[in-house]
């Protein structure tokens, strides 16, 4: 898989960088967590401090739009995103084992 990054606003309230992305693949959509990973590589960040939002492919296509949000430290991300969000990409809520 292939990414490319379109834009990136950086929001120093909520700490972090919202980052908009293209992705072409060979098979079907990629699961969240490995473009999660693909990611995070690319932008040189831990896996736990981005957050993948959207994944939109279009039927028959081979190219998925996708949003993330890119936090400064992985316990900010738990403090500012919704459980289910959390939940969906893998990373402890607080109170939560490793």
């Amino acid at each position: 898989m292939d990414i490319t990054i379109l834009s990136e606003e950086e929001n120093p309230m909520l700490h972090r960088t919202d980052v908009r992305f293209e992705m072409t693949h060979e098979e079907a959509t990629p699961e969240r967590l490995s473009v999660r990973d693909s990611l995070a590589a690319k932008l040189n960040k831990d896996s736990k401090e981005v957050v993948v939002r959207e994944l939109d492919t279009k039927f028959g296509m081979r190219k998925t739009m996708g949003k993330a949000k890119v936090y400064e430290s992985s316990d900010i991300a738990r403090d500012v995103e919704q459980k289910y969000m959390l939940e969906r990409n893998k990373i402890e809520s607080d109170g939560e084992e490793a």
